[in-house]
């Protein structure tokens, strides 16, 4: 019950990674707020979470990360609803196109990746942290990708993207340190998702073979090592980027 009372808002909250730390947040008491684009999914995850009996409350905004006034009005929604935001983890994130070198990357595609996984965090955390402010407490998670430290070849949207959002978080972290909010980045490898599984064999095993366990993530580590990152015991680190990567990252 580590977060008993506290309002946990999780974009991507309809599948993947972000139903996963949705899920251990439900078990651990917090109210959570599943943010999606996907309204039938966002229905289906809410459902299923409350199947398994957490603790805390559990609802959805539908919100398209992409669009500020989307945002703005989604988090008013849930601060209307809630009366505030504890914990912010962004996991809403696509790959886009793979397996492209750089001189033949569409440039929409490109243009598309980014505006998921680098503006939609921007403009997440810019509509929370006043919130966060006047509370005097909040965390803030941002997940990157190992990719974003070491960029995958064939991968150029993605991976620049992620270490956009691993400067951004870093940023963050350092304006915001003598506030009681924390901003930190999860990097992790390939965790085996349906976003994974849509990418090409060859990719998924170019990336695989980094891996010194040999092995996909899974969601539930990854959510475990969020759950760390979002509580109170994590109070002396920010501006900081956790490794999941079954020991590829070095640093």
């Amino acid at each position: 019950m580590r977060f008993e009372d506290q309002v946990a808002c999780v974009t991507g909250g309809a599948r993947g990674i972000g139903f996963g730390v949705a899920k251990m947040f439900a078990r651990e008491g917090a109210h959570v707020v599943l943010i999606d684009i996907d309204r039938k999914g966002l229905e289906q995850a809410v459902h299923e979470i409350r199947e398994l009996g957490g603790k805390g409350r559990v609802d959805f905004e539908a919100i398209n990360v992409t669009r500020f006034d989307s945002v703005d009005r989604g988090i008013q929604n849930i601060v209307n609803r809630h009366g505030g935001i504890h914990i912010l983890v962004q996991c809403a994130g696509i790959t886009g196109k793979t397996g492209v070198q750089t001189e033949d990357v569409d440039v929409s595609d490109f243009r598309r990746v980014f505006a998921v996984n680098l503006d939609g965090i921007f403009y997440l955390c810019r509509a929370t942290l006043p919130i966060m402010k006047r509370q005097g407490y909040g965390r803030i998670v941002n997940v990157a990708s190992v990719a974003g430290k070491e960029g995958n070849a064939g991968m150029l949207a993605y991976s620049a993207s992620k270490a956009a959002v691993i400067g951004l978080t870093k940023v963050i972290g350092k304006e915001y340190a003598e506030s009681n909010i924390t901003c930190n980045a999860i990097a992790p490898a390939v965790v085996r998702t349906a976003m994974v599984d849509a990418m090409p064999d060859s990719q998924v095993k170019y990336m695989t073979d980094k891996i010194p366990m040999k092995r996909t993530g899974e969601i539930d580590e990854i959510a475990s090592l969020i759950g760390f990152v979002a509580s109170k015991e994590a109070s002396f680190t920010t501006a900081f980027t956790f490794d999941a990567t079954g020991g590829r990252a070095t640093y």
